[in-house]
């Protein structure tokens, strides 16, 4: 009985955890392409990088996340628990796209940068395409990011 209440606490505290990682306010950085504008929120810390966009029902149009990673590599996105579908441009150093996946909803495919990325772009599926945003071009902005930790 004790090791199924503890389970059962367990489990409920990782719900609420998450629930509150959630809810936390997340920088917010302004990038731009061409005569777009994005409003980019930062995940540049381990737990914001895990969370992402899981659990969200929707995005404004020109919302976004843009991922901050310590080092360049070729890193992997995925959809885990994520519930809008999604394209990722991954990014150079210097904000320049090395390529774009699109991503559906609350699958486990991974989705890699084809080069050494250090941030990865997450909009609502389609959005680079339907602006004709492809690789090679560059993400202004990126400058001003926080280093990621």
């Amino acid at each position: 009985m004790r090791v199924i209440v503890r389970a059962v606490m367990l489990g409920v505290g990782l719900l609420v955890s998450a629930a509150l990682a959630a809810q936390v306010q997340l920088p917010v950085a302004e990038l731009s392409v061409g005569m777009h504008r994005i409003e980019a929120e930062v995940a540049h810390t381990d737990q914001t990088r895990r969370i992402g966009l899981m659990n969200r029902q929707s995005m404004p149009e020109q919302r976004g996340m843009v991922f901050v990673f310590t080092h360049d590599a070729r890193h992997c996105m995925w959809m885990r628990n994520t519930l809008i579908p999604l394209s990722v441009a991954f990014l150079d150093e210097e904000g320049r796209i090395l390529n774009i996946e699109d991503m559906e909803p609350l699958t486990e495919d991974s989705h890699c940068a084809a080069g050494p990325a250090r941030f990865a772009l997450e909009m609502n599926k389609g959005w680079f395409e339907r602006r004709g945003i492809g690789d090679g071009i560059r993400i202004r902005g990126i400058e001003s990011l926080p280093q990621g930790r």
